[in-house]
């Protein structure tokens, strides 16, 4: 039987030019796994330029033809975490044959998925996609559930973060839309969501809004809800609340508007003491629902417990590999400069299990886009 290790391998490295990084991975990864098919690389955008040839010497060097990647404000391995520096993760491994299939680029929502991709979802019946996406890109969450309704596949994935360069790789180098690879149901696959903040309020009915401005809650004026869930002590000082009090948007389990325990989280863009008025960052309307959330360092530490909890309660054993994507305003901003959020995955993983990922510009998890998550995928 193939062990973990096995199965799936990874390397790491920082500090150097784009090639020694490259050796230092290959060496290592060691010997190529048996019937190795699959890799992800993440870079930082110090390398950003140097993506290209990355990926190019790993294929050349492993024969894995499928790699799939992109670029990160941070990038990560299991306990560790990279940021400010170049550095280089990646994982290589085996999976059935014709279990998954590359996907490449969609630029818009409704553009066709070539032929070889439809024709494998209709016999591979995929349930999960792992993606990334191009930042630049309007039109994101019309894609992903463009890409589903053609494939039936739920998508996970993170959105591609760097002051230079916008590349993924999928295949091959690509930009502008988003890209990855599908999973067909040979594959084993559980996902969990992470958010870094915890509610200060109840939820709220909008009764009064105009574009991404909240003016009235439960029909009275917005800022007093606001003040109310927030604290007196935080009132007497709106200033201080900037970054540490979002929005939150709950997402409904099913057509009855229940809950699912979930929610969107928006930045507070504005506030307008004469007038009463909160402004968001989203467009809202009457009839939605919102409340008021606290973002903090033990508010997500212990929401990432929660989550590893039920992940690996679900997986019922140990994973093959792991895939973790990060908000870059999490990270040492809100667990602290040595990796803690990182040894915290790794430690309800288990020490031998191989995990990469990166710090990214926004998550996706089952077709939304998030912000200030952790999304983690086990393969089993």
């Amino acid at each position: 039987m193939e062990t973990t290790t096995q199965t799936f391998r990874v390397g790491h490295a920082a500090d150097a030019d784009w090639e020694t990084l490259v050796a230092s991975v290959l060496r290592q990864i060691g010997d190529v796994p048996a019937g190795a098919n699959i890799g992800f690389v993440y870079v930082t955008d110090t390398l950003d330029g140097d993506l290209p040839l990355i990926a190019e010497k790993l294929r050349e060097a492993t024969g894995v033809e499928n790699w799939v990647g992109t670029i990160g404000f941070g990038v990560m391995v299991a306990g560790r975490e990279y940021f400010e520096t170049p550095a280089l993760v990646a994982m290589l491994g085996v999976l059935p044959e014709d279990a998954f299939k590359i996907l490449p680029t969609v630029e818009k929502p409704g553009d066709l998925l070539p032929d070889n991709v439809m024709n494998w979802a209709g016999r591979a019946n995929p349930m999960l996609g792992v993606v990334h996406a191009d930042p630049r890109n309007a039109y994101i969450g019309d894609i992903l559930n463009s890409i589903t309704d053609d494939t039936d596949a739920l998508l996970v994935g993170g959105i591609t973060a760097s002051r230079g360069k916008q590349a993924q790789i999928a295949g091959g180098l690509t930009e502008g839309g988003v890209s990855g690879v599908l999973f067909g149901d040979d594959v084993t696959v559980v996902t969990g969501l992470s958010q870094a903040c915890s509610p200060v309020g109840d939820i709220h009915s909008v009764t009064k809004a105009r574009e991404n401005i909240l003016i009235e809650l439960d029909g009275r004026p917005a800022l007093d809800i606001f003040r109310e869930d927030i604290g007196e002590v935080l009132s007497r000082n709106l200033d201080r609340v900037g970054g540490y009090i979002h929005a939150a948007l709950p997402i409904s389990a099913d057509e009855n508007g229940d809950d699912a325990g979930d929610y969107l989280v928006r930045n507070v863009v504005g506030i307008d003491p004469d007038n009463g008025l909160v402004a968001i960052g989203e467009r809202i309307a009457e009839g939605d629902r919102v409340m008021f959330v606290r973002r903090d360092g033990p508010s997500a530490a212990e929401d990432l417990d929660r989550m590893l909890s039920d992940v690996t309660g679900r997986a019922g054993r140990t994973a093959k590999a792991a895939l973790y994507y990060s908000c870059v305003a999490r990270g040492p901003n809100l667990f602290g400069p040595d990796s803690e959020e990182l040894k915290s995955v790794q430690a309800a993983l288990g020490a031998d299990v191989p995990l990469v990922g990166f710090f990214a510009n926004g998550e996706i998890s089952k077709n939304r886009l998030y912000g200030y998550t952790g999304v983690l995928t086990l393969i089993l």
